[in-house]
């Protein structure tokens, strides 16, 4: 039997003295990773998206429209589990980590968060949202 899990989240991004940073989540676990959560039922992709960042970092943020990336990966045996990624924007960087999941929060250049990233599913979903920014 396989179990199916879905996860929503955003690929999150603000502005500084003109260069663009994105968001990155050092995990209690090890793996640093772009910020989501697990659907809770009757919730929206956006809504979970939503609550899980304001959740994981204090932020709130805008989405940018047009932008959803989909991942999908087992992250243990007989399981299939899929992303939703958004791209958000964020006028804050003051960050609250919530510390039973979250080790430490970077804002990164895109290069830096690519190098920074442990799964390659992640940087593809960030690769493709500085693409669409740009």
């Amino acid at each position: 039997m396989i179990d199916f899990e879905k996860s929503c989240g955003a690929v999150i991004y603000t502005e500084l003295n003109g260069m663009r940073l994105y968001l990155i989540e050092q995990m209690q676990k090890g793996h640093r990773s772009i910020c989501k959560g697990h659907m809770e039922k009757d919730e929206s992709e956006h809504q979970t998206a939503t609550r899980d960042i304001l959740e994981e970092t204090g932020l709130t943020v805008k989405f940018v429209e047009g932008f959803r990336e989909i991942i999908e990966y087992s992250p243990y045996e007989n399981c299939l589990k899929t992303v939703v990624f958004f791209l958000a924007y964020t006028d804050s960087m003051n960050v609250v980590s919530q510390e039973e999941e979250i080790k430490e929060i970077y804002w990164l250049s895109f290069d830096e968060a690519m190098t920074a990233l442990s799964c390659d599913s992640d940087r593809a979903a960030l690769q493709k949202a500085e693409q669409s920014l740009a």
